[in-house]
């Protein structure tokens, strides 16, 4: 299985995040949490899969979760309050692992329309997104199974 080695160092880099506050951001809601970790984790993976190629797109993925770290960050801690609803802390922490091993396992072959240049200047855009509302309009496009119009982009 090709895309074991991906799938692993993806996990690994999902489990060695950050989930400190560096900033407030403003509530989320469930859908948007998902969405922004979803979309965060399939741009890790395809990254990872592209780093060999010529589209190699890392630092991209890298400035990604910097310039946004505090959505992200309000995504994984919006979608871990809501597991903890009824059970434990580390329930929550595993559903959420569980989620995110999922979406690394279904992009960890590639994304199913873009290529590794197309993520590459998808990841430099999300980088500079100035709100979450272009960030939830992005995850909505690039997550879906077929190319989109991805009216987000300027």
């Amino acid at each position: 299985m090709k895309s074991l080695p991906i799938v692993a160092a993806a996990f690994a880099a999902i489990a060695s995040m950050s989930t400190g506050t560096p900033a407030q951001a403003s509530p989320m809601d469930l859908g948007e949490a998902e969405q922004l970790r979803k979309l965060d984790i399939m741009l890790m993976v395809t990254s990872l899969r592209c780093r060999t190629s010529s589209d190699a797109f890392q630092k991209d993925y890298q400035r990604f979760t910097a310039n946004q770290l505090t959505e992200l960050n309000t995504a994984s801690r919006t979608l871990e309050g809501s597991m903890k609803k009824g059970g434990s802390a580390k329930a929550a922490k595993r559903a959420l692992d569980r989620m995110s091993v999922g979406m690394a396992n279904q992009y960890g072959n590639g994304h199913p329309w873009l290529s590794c240049g197309e993520l590459k200047g998808v990841a430099q855009e999300l980088a500079a997104a100035p709100d979450r509302r272009t960030l939830v309009l992005a995850a909505n496009d690039l997550l879906s199974p077929g190319p989109r119009q991805m009216a987000w982009r300027k």
